[in-house]
C-alpha cells in the first residue's frame, strides 16, 4: 500500500498517455510543486457528477511548459500504473488516499485480437490522415497505447481503465476505434452532401 496525493478531474489519464494540465487552484499548485521537488507521482482520478472513481492512474510531470507570476502552471503529465483507492486520508490541503496497484490479468491476449486492434487503429489513422508510428502488436498494454492516441469520451476511457484483462481491453478498444471511424466517415459524407447541395443551380420556372 502507498499513500499519494490525488488530483480529481473530469478527464481520464490512460497509462502511457500524455496530457497537458493547467494548474491554478492553490491546493493543486501545492501538490504539483511537491511532486516536482521530490520527483514523486500523484494520482489522477476521474470525477464527475457521480463522484470520484476508485480506479485511477499514477501520473508524473514530464514537462513544465509555463510558470506564471501568480503561481499557476502549465504542465504535461504522463500516465503510469493503474491504482485502486483503498481509503481516503486526511491532513493535507489536497485529497490524499491509500492506494494499491490495480491487478492486471496474467493471461496473454489473443494475438488475433491484438492484430485486429492494430488494423482498426491503422484504418482510423488513414482516414484522419495522421502519421503512424510502428505498432508493437505484442506490447503487454497495447490497448492503452492505442486508446491514448485517440480522442475518446471520458466514460469510455474510464471503462477501459477499470478492465484488468488485456483481452477484454483490446476488444473494447476495437469497438471504440471502429465507432470513432464510423462517426468520422458520417461527418465526411454529410460534408460532401452539403457541398453537392450547395453547388446546385437554382431552378427556374
Amino acid at each position: 500500500m502507498d499513500e499519494i496525493g490525488l488530483f480529481p478531474l473530469g478527464i481520464v489519464l490512460l497509462p502511457s498517455e500524455h496530457v497537458p494540465l493547467h494548474i491554478f487552484e492553490p491546493r493543486y499548485r501545492e501538490l504539483i510543486a511537491e511532486c516536482l521537488e521530490e520527483q514523486q507521482e500523484f494520482g489522477l482520478i476521474y470525477a464527475d457528477g457521480d463522484g470520484v472513481r476508485e480506479v485511477g492512474t499514477r501520473a508524473r510531470v514530464i514537462d513544465v511548459l509555463e510558470e506564471f507570476s501568480d503561481g499557476r502552471l502549465n504542465v504535461v503529465v504522463e500516465g503510469g500504473a493503474r491504482f485502486r483507492v483503498e481509503r481516503l486520508t486526511r491532513g493535507r490541503s489536497f485529497l490524499t488516499a491509500v492506494v494499491v496497484p490495480a491487478p492486471d490479468g496474467y493471461e496473454r491476449a489473443d494475438p488475433d485480437t491484438a492484430t485486429r486492434a492494430c488494423e482498426s487503429f491503422r484504418a482510423l489513422a488513414a482516414l484522419a490522415g495522421a502519421e503512424l508510428d510502428e505498432l508493437d502488436e505484442t506490447a503487454s498494454q497495447l490497448s492503452f497505447e492505442l486508446a491514448a492516441q485517440v480522442e475518446l469520451p471520458s466514460d469510455a476511457k474510464q471503462e477501459l481503465l477499470e478492465l484488468d484483462e488485456e483481452q477484454h481491453r483490446l476488444e473494447l478498444v476495437i469497438g471504440l476505434l471502429d465507432t470513432v471511424r464510423e462517426a468520422l466517415l458520417a461527418v465526411r459524407e454529410l460534408g460532401e452532401h452539403a457541398k453537392t447541395n450547395g453547388s446546385r443551380r437554382p431552378q427556374t420556372s
